[in-house]
């Protein structure tokens, strides 16, 4: 068997194709942008007949209904899962021959309650886990999404299953974890996308612990915020999303039209912090072309909102594809010409400050306030003194804790996160705010002071 995995950097997640004796095929976690799947596996002269789900995905909508409609493939599906879509479901330590290889089905609660890990195994070749969730090099992914009222008898679950669930396999299996570091679904893990058993029973520190109460108490406190879109993605996938097929793409838009739609949608601006920063459609969101774009936007726009896209050089095919990912399919358009355009009809054009460190530092001095928008444990590690902290995805609930009446410096790591964060509290109606160039990175690197 060969195994090609697709990862997704901005999610933090990783899909496999495998390819099996007699040109067949079967492809695990796959999402939604099934087109990148099908090339490859066009390429190989594969046919994809099978999809394996390990659980209902809370980060992304899954690919599994578009996989059975286009290809007409099985889909093996936990049981418990819900799905209601037509499918083979799969309980634990059931066994499917595929393609010359064995699929045994390993129950693994924890990060979900119908968690499967599957083992392929075919000729003299070592075990392939491929284990979503339950076990990610150097950790598990978190154990919360389900109810709070879960938590607790979740993450017993999971502590259970990182005890028992693979005690049988040898040390040489390799694992295909689903979720891997940089996932908001992730505790634990590294830059590492795949290990062994063996590698893992001697270096992830979630084996270690032997005592469930102690595992179940301290586990949830690892946990990386939750992205707000975590929690309507399982009702998406159990339903199965719509096909892209019955998506109509969005038109491009003369500068009036898109004024005209913009009352009634949400006019996201991908182009570059600085670019927006330079000129931009008042009102619009800066959320960058970039890995996690899709996080974002789930985070901070409302599941329902229709979208305008603002482009530069950005492939807006990308940006559809990001945004179906984690479940909006109401594009309205896209700015023709771009913000040039835009000014060139005459059209109202907002500016912002893009504030160098020795700026900030001296509007500080008269008074400014220094807004981090970073997540807890990058202020944690270090921060402007006397900022206020709000991470970026709290933001838009509590904008109000903002004093409008001083100038309002935001900062990220890197400058990306702060011009959303910027964008926000003009659309909030804070009159006076400018994003600190380069972030915390730049502030340091000019040598100036770093609180903790």
């Amino acid at each position: 068997m060969k195994v090609i995995p697709f990862v997704h950097e901005g999610l933090g997640n990783s899909s496999y194709l495998v390819g099996l004796e007699g040109g067949d095929a079967l492809i695990v976690d796959p999402d939604r942008t099934v087109d990148r799947y099908l090339a490859d596996a066009e390429a190989r002269g594969w046919r994809i007949t099978s999809v394996l789900e390990t659980h209902l995905h809370a980060d992304f909508v899954s690919g599994a209904h578009e996989f059975a409609a286009r290809l007409g493939a099985t889909l093996l599906l936990p049981e418990g899962a819900g799905s209601r879509l037509p499918h083979r479901p799969v309980a634990p330590a059931t066994r499917v021959a595929l393609g010359g290889a064995e699929v045994e089905a390993i129950g693994s609660p924890g990060h979900t309650p119908e968690h499967l890990s599957y083992v392929l195994r075919a000729g003299a070749g070592p075990p392939m886990l491929f284990s979503g969730g339950s076990l990610i090099v150097g950790g598990a992914a978190r154990t919360d999404l389900i109810a709070p009222a879960m938590t607790e008898q979740l993450s017993r679950a999971q502590f259970r299953t990182l005890k028992t669930a693979f005690a049988a396999l040898p040390d040489e299996t390799v694992l295909y974890p689903t979720h891997g570091g940089g996932s908001f679904c992730s505790a634990g893990g590294g830059g590492q996308r795949t290990s062994t058993l063996g590698a893992e029973r001697v270096h992830n520190p979630l084996l270690a612990f032997d005592d469930e109460t102690e595992f179940a108490r301290w586990f949830p406190t690892t946990f990386p915020s939750t992205p707000a879109y975590y929690f309507r993605m399982r009702a998406i996938n159990q339903a199965g999303a719509r096909l892209r097929s019955d998506l109509l793409p969005p038109p491009l838009l003369a500068p009036s039209d898109f004024a005209a739609a913009s009352h009634d949608a949400t006019v996201i601006d991908l182009r570059p912090p600085a670019a927006y920063m330079a000129a931009h459609v008042p009102g619009s969101l800066s959320i960058a072309l970039r890995d996690v774009y899709a996080v974002w936007l789930g985070w901070l726009v409302p599941a329902d909102a229709t979208l305008l896209f603002v482009a530069g050089d950005e492939p807006i095919g990308r940006a559809l594809d990001e945004s179906l990912l984690v479940g909006y399919e109401r594009f309205a358009g896209v700015l023709d010409g771009g913000v040039r355009a835009w000014e060139a009809a005459g059209l109202p054009i907002a500016r912002t400050r893009l504030a160098d460190a020795r700026s900030v530092r001296k509007a500080l001095s008269d008074g400014a306030i220094a807004l981090d928008v970073r997540e807890p444990d990058e202020y944690r590690v270090g921060h402007l003194a006397e900022a206020v902290h709000i991470p970026l995805g709290d933001l838009v609930m509590r904008s109000r804790e903002v004093m409008r009446d001083r100038p309002v410096v935001a900062y990220c790591g890197h400058g990306e996160r702060s011009a959303t964060a910027v964008s926000l509290l003009e659309r909030a109606g804070v009159e006076s705010v400018s994003s600190l160039d380069g972030g915390i990175e730049a502030w340091a690197a000019a040598g100036y002071r770093v609180a903790v």
